[in-house]
């Protein structure tokens, strides 16, 4: 199921369903959505990361590496 938006009264509605759940699953949504929170309300963005990971996307021919290319640049880097 996908969702392009959701109205207030939709989420409202899915919270209401949330709260017939198990005690344990209610958990895991609290924690889910803490962590939406305390993601909203850092400092640290990733927008220059997420550019760069849709520029990339966007290329017609990407430049690929072979497992062997891939491990001999890892070694140069200690990794």
């Amino acid at each position: 199921m996908c969702y392009d938006f959701l109205t207030k009264d939709q989420v409202k509605a899915v919270l209401d369903r949330v709260l017939t759940w198990q005690p344990q699953r209610q958990e895991d949504v609290a924690e889910f959505l803490m962590s939406i929170e305390a993601q909203d309300n850092s400092d640290y963005r990733l927008s220059e990361q997420l550019a760069e990971l849709r520029r990339r996307r966007a290329e017609t021919n990407p430049k690929t590496f072979t497992l062997a290319e891939f491990d001999e640049r890892s070694r140069r880097f200690g990794l």
